[in-house]
C-alpha cells in the first residue's frame, strides 16, 4: 500500500446541508436545495488535499451501517486511504446538518457522538506499526480536528506517537474550541482558528485577526492562523511576529467547509515551499474560490 502524504484525524461523516438564496431569520420557511455529501472537518480537509494531488489517510470512526458503507465507498472513489478507519458494530455513522441562507450560516447541529465514543480506537494504526509506533512515530503532517474529546486531545498532546509529527490543528466549531487548550502550546502544533475561536481560547474578545494572532502567541502558541470571514486574516509565529492579508472579494454562495479548505490549501502551499506571505495568500484564494462556488464539492 502506498504511504499516505498526510493523516487526517477527526470527523468523517455525512453533511446534510440546506441552502437557500433567500436571507433567513428564526422561523423562516423558504425554498432551496438540500444535499448530502461526505463531510466533517477531517474529511473536508482531505477532500481539498486530494484536489491538490495529495493522498490523505483518514483516521476516524465510521459505523458498520449502510450509511457507513456508502461513506467509505465515496471516500475510496475520491482516492483517499480508508484502510485505517475504525469500523464500529454498535455505533452509527455520524452526521452534520446545517441551514445556510443568503445571510450566511443560520444554524447547524453536529452529531459526532460516535467519534467521541470511539476514543483512542481511531489511533490504533499510529501505534501498531502500520503508520508508526512509540519508537518510530509518524514523522509527517497530521491534520487534527477538535471533534475529538478534550480527554483524547490531552492524551495526544503528551503522546510519543505524535512527538515527530507536524501537527496542524483546527477546532470543529467555536463551541468546541476550548477542547484545543491542551494543544495550545504544543511545540509542533500550528493552530487554525477563526476570530471567535481565538477569543474563546484566550478568554477575551479581539478586534481583528492580527490582534487575535498576537494574543494567542502571547498565550504560548508557537504558530497560529486566524481567519475572520471576508476580513483580514493573520498568521503569527513565536519570534517572527504577525503577518496579515485580506481575502479577495467574492460573492458568497456557501460557507460550510470554508475554514477547512483554507487550512488544507495552506498546508499544500507550505509543502510546495512557498514563503509565509505567499502561502497565506494562496490559502485565502482557495477559500474564496470555495465559498464563491468556483470549486465543486
Amino acid at each position: 500500500m502506498t504511504r499516505p502524504d498526510i493523516l487526517c484525524i477527526g470527523s468523517v461523516l455525512w453533511d446534510i446541508i440546506g441552502r437557500s438564496p433567500t436571507a433567513m431569520r428564526l422561523g423562516s420557511d423558504v425554498p432551496g436545495r438540500i444535499s448530502r455529501l461526505p463531510g466533517g472537518v477531517a474529511m473536508n480537509i482531505a477532500m481539498t488535499l486530494r484536489r491538490f494531488g495529495l493522498t490523505p489517510a483518514l483516521l476516524s470512526a465510521v459505523g458498520r451501517d449502510a450509511e457507513g458503507d456508502e461513506l467509505i465507498a465515496a471516500c475510496a472513489r475520491m482516492g483517499m486511504d480508508t484502510a485505517h478507519l475504525y469500523r464500529s458494530d454498535d455505533l452509527p455513522t455520524d452526521r452534520y446538518m446545517a441551514i445556510e441562507g443568503a445571510n450566511g450560516l443560520i444554524a447547524a447541529v453536529a452529531d459526532a457522538h460516535s467519534l467521541e465514543a470511539a476514543g483512542d480506537k481511531i489511533l490504533r494504526a499510529l501505534g501498531d506499526g502500520r503508520l508508526g509506533s512509540d519508537d518510530a512515530p509518524w514523522p509527517g503532517m497530521i491534520a487534527l480536528d477538535g471533534n475529538l474529546t478534550e480527554a483524547l486531545l490531552s492524551v495526544i498532546a503528551a503522546s510519543p506517537l505524535f512527538a515527530a509529527a507536524d501537527l496542524r490543528v483546527a477546532p470543529a466549531s467555536p463551541g468546541k474550541a476550548e477542547r484545543l487548550l491542551p494543544l495550545l502550546s504544543h511545540p509542533r502544533a500550528t493552530l487554525y482558528v477563526n476570530l471567535e475561536e481565538a477569543g474563546i481560547l484566550c478568554k477575551t474578545r479581539f478586534a481583528g485577526a492580527d490582534e487575535a494572532a498576537e494574543g494567542l502567541i502571547a498565550r504560548g502558541a508557537p504558530r497560529v492562523l486566524v481567519t475572520d470571514g471576508g476580513r483580514i486574516c493573520a498568521e503569527g509565529r513565536q519570534g517572527a511576529g504577525v503577518i496579515s492579508d485580506a481575502p479577495p472579494p467574492v460573492l458568497v454562495t456557501r460557507v460550510t467547509g470554508a475554514g477547512d479548505t483554507f487550512m488544507a490549501a495552506h498546508i499544500v502551499a507550505e509543502r510546495r515551499g512557498l514563503a509565509r506571505e505567499a502561502a497565506l495568500a494562496a490559502a485565502l484564494r482557495a477559500a474564496a474560490d470555495y465559498v464563491s462556488g468556483e470549486i465543486g464539492t
